[in-house]
């Protein structure tokens, strides 16, 4: 499997832009791979909790990743499994926790997508109502109070979350302090089950970068190569000095919110635009076009993925659930206290 120190740090046009294409068609698929796989398992009552796939969103999600380098800080959303890869996180955490092992990153404590490892950069996610921004904001602070220059935080959002206070709040401090955040908005054209007419006024949400004095970037979240280049260039354009850039993304979700919602209410008008198309096969119709890659090199990756996944969901399935009657339930950040406690009585 591809490692954070194997994906190349910018996603623009470069000489090397059909190796990083692929690489970047890689991880989706892996991503979509793993997460069919995880739905199974749902379907069959081998996983508890809920289950959301980012089908439809992987280009958006991979080109955030890729375009982060180590350093950076990465704050992911529900659907955001191909850019996780992409910047690092092992599929073995991603099937640990969904599987509730205790050897997982959340010790079996949480079911699906509060992962993560803060250390590296890649933040657990709190909520997807844009409860992360400020959290990313923090970061970036620290960053700047200790001398640590040249780093980016992205975090993603859905077009609901614009829709929140603390969207509005995170980002008008992040103008006012100019901070390298990238926001990667994925308009998917429903917040849940609300229709974007519902949600905002404006005609497009890139507008709204205007009023916060950010830059605006608009891109086509069914195509990778425009993912990775617009992206890309944000991330630049946040790293050189340039303040917050909001990029949105338009596309639909090709799923429900969960496994648990058939995604009725979805406009089967919407499905037949543009909007509708899977950017997992714009991105394979890509390689085989401009020859970067043949119909048995995909065949071949397919299958490389397939054994990749088959292999993590065998070793979590192995490993101990935690114990309830025995478990020590203390926040692991907080051991040290509780260790301190016990020591006093």
């Amino acid at each position: 499997m591809l490692h954070l120190a194997e994906a190349p740090s910018r996603a623009g046009k470069t000489s090397d832009f059909p190796e990083t294409y692929r690489r970047a068609y890689r991880w989706m698929l892996l991503a979509r791979v793993a997460e069919e796989k995880i739905a199974s398992l749902f379907r069959g009552g081998r996983i508890t909790g809920g289950v959301f796939l980012g089908k439809g969103q992987e280009a958006i999600s991979v080109a955030t990743g890729l375009a982060l380098k180590q350093g950076d800080i990465f704050a992911p959303l529900i659907r955001d499994q191909a850019g996780r890869l992409a910047f690092g996180e092992s599929l073995h955490d991603f099937t640990l926790t969904y599987l509730g092992a205790r050897s997982g990153p959340m010790r079996g404590r949480d079911g699906n997508v509060h992962r993560g490892r803060p250390r590296e950069g890649l933040l657990p996610m709190i909520s997807h109502l844009g409860a992360m921004i400020s959290v990313v904001n923090g970061m970036l602070i620290a960053h700047r109070f200790n001398g640590k220059a040249g780093t980016v935080g992205a975090a993603s959002l859905g077009d609901g979350a614009t829709s929140t206070g603390a969207f509005h709040e995170s980002l008008n401090q992040a103008a006012v302090e100019k901070l390298p955040l990238v926001l990667v908005v994925t308009n998917n054209q429903y917040a849940y089950s609300t229709p974007n007419e519902r949600q905002f006024a404006c005609s497009d949400l890139v507008e709204k970068a205007i009023g916060y004095g950010v830059s605006g970037h608009s891109i086509d979240g069914t195509c990778l190569e425009d993912c990775m280049n617009g992206i890309g260039e944000a991330v630049r354009q946040a790293r050189a000095g340039h303040g917050p850039q909001l990029v949105v993304a338009s596309n639909l979700r090709l799923a429900g919110h969960g496994e648990h919602d058939d995604a009725h209410y979805v406009s089967t008008h919407l499905k037949n635009l543009p909007l509708g198309r899977d950017c997992l096969e714009n991105a394979q119709q890509k390689l085989l076009q401009n020859g970067w890659a043949e119909a048995p090199t995909l065949e071949l990756w397919a299958r490389e993925c397939a054994v990749q996944v088959d292999e993590a969901v065998a070793y979590a399935l192995r490993e101990p659930a935690p114990d309830p009657a025995t478990e020590d339930w203390c926040a692991i950040s907080h051991r040290h206290l509780a260790d301190g406690n016990n020591a006093a009585i």
